[in-house]
């Protein structure tokens, strides 16, 4: 926060009141104030990039946040309200993370801390085929990304360039004498049908970008590569 606004915030801690656009005399407010920072404030007081007064005023009671992964309790309720949440946000039937995936969440180093947990179940919520939400659905950091070799997550999906990823037959032979791009683009295709052509959907299984998806996507159709357009329920949107 620049110096400017950081002596505004601290007249409105310390005198109750603010001066609101337009207008004409101060405004009494009566408020409550929750910071939170990922610096060391002390030392931005001792550089002179935030003030001394206002880092007291607002240092009432401090709270130390631990990393996730040093509070692994939280991860149950945290998951299962990503769960649900997800679930609503992609109108899919919730589904309960099972015991072994629990175990599973609850002993990764979460170097992403709660962002990275949220972005794991939103995966967990798409992947899952199954009443819950298993250990196969989770794509962790550091964990084996989805294996071609084995019978395809993404059921239902025939890829119109190959069948690689798909396929309760496939067998690691098949790749052989495929490219790890020819690979990694049946994977985009596969995962893009699956998503009936959603983007951002995509996006989040395969953990890319929207950008990157966009990129690959456009190199695909200049390859004359048959790209799935967004669809709602079998429909092709306009």
């Amino acid at each position: 926060m620049e110096p400017r606004l950081q002596a505004k915030l601290l007249r409105a801690l310390q005198e109750g009141e603010i001066d609101r656009v337009g207008g004409g005399k101060p405004v009494k407010v009566d408020i409550r104030v929750i910071a939170t920072s990922n610096r060391n404030l002390t030392k931005e007081v001792e550089t002179g990039r935030f003030r001394e007064d206002l880092y007291f005023r607002l240092n009432v009671v401090q709270l130390k946040m631990p990393p996730l992964r040093d509070r692994p309790s939280d991860i149950e309720k945290l998951s299962d309200f990503f769960a649900r949440k997800y679930s609503k946000a992609n109108s899919v039937t919730h589904r309960p993370i099972d015991g072994e995936a629990l175990i599973m969440l609850q002993g990764h180093n979460w170097r992403g801390n709660v962002r990275e947990l949220e972005n794991a179940i939103h995966r967990a919520v798409l992947l899952a085929t199954g009443s819950v939400l298993d250990s196969a659905a989770f794509m962790l950091e550091g964990m084996p990304g989805v294996d071609l070799a084995a019978p395809s997550r993404l059921a239902g999906v025939t890829s119109a360039t190959s069948s690689a990823a798909s396929g309760a037959n496939t067998g690691a032979g098949d790749l052989v004498g495929m490219t790890v791009a020819e690979v990694e683009r049946d994977l985009i295709i596969d995962t893009l049908s699956h998503c009936l052509g959603n983007r951002t959907h995509a996006a989040n299984i395969l953990g890319i970008s929207i950008r990157t998806l966009r990129n690959k996507l456009k190199q695909y159709t200049g390859d004359g590569v048959s790209v799935p357009q967004p669809r709602e329920n079998g429909r092709a949107i306009a």
